[in-house]
């Protein structure tokens, strides 16, 4: 008979435990998926960043599309296209943050990730060195994305990870 010791919890194992109390508790809010404001939310996945609390939202208000930066990639483009043609949302806030992990990278983490696994990634890290730049470049990119129909509500911001306020950025004239 074999024995093996106990597989000890992961922090994937707690999830999945907080989400069975949260299943025994959960009421269908009968909502579709559409959101409720019409606005898509592009942030950084920073955890610092309780969206839904710094910006008044609740369940089902918005569309959140977070990643690396908050910066605006061809699959950012994606997420909004299909947000706005196939769900409704007519605006888009772009959130990057104070003292983001992109502003301590370059893209030589790519030729390094080649050096250690032997091919190149794909995807461009997209880092940045000024924050305020990168909003305009990101709030940019959506204007002039051929397929987004809705440009004209397109609004970025610095949210400050030390007082919790969004400083906003003005577009490239």
């Amino acid at each position: 008979m074999s024995t093996s010791a106990p597989r000890t919890a992961t922090v994937t194992d707690r999830l999945v435990e907080a989400n069975r109390a949260y299943a025994a508790r959960f009421t269908d809010p009968g909502m579709g998926a559409r959101p409720v404001l019409r606005v898509a939310v592009v942030a950084c996945m920073d955890a610092r960043l309780d969206l839904h609390a710094a910006l008044g939202l609740q369940l089902g208000d918005c569309h959140t599309i977070r990643n690396a930066g908050g910066v605006v990639t061809d699959d950012t483009i994606r997420s909004l296209t299909i947000s706005q043609r196939a769900l409704g949302t007519r605006s888009v806030v772009l959130i990057h943050h104070t003292g983001c992990g992109l502003q301590t990278l370059t893209e030589d983490f790519r030729h390094e990730l080649e050096l250690e696994v032997g091919q190149r990634p794909a995807w461009a890290v997209e880092a940045f060195r000024d924050v305020d730049q990168d909003v305009r470049q990101s709030m940019q990119r959506v204007r002039t994305s051929p397929f987004l129909p809705h440009t004209d509500d397109v609004r970025g911001f610095v949210f400050d990870v030390a007082t919790g306020l969004l400083r906003e950025i003005e577009p490239n004239s």
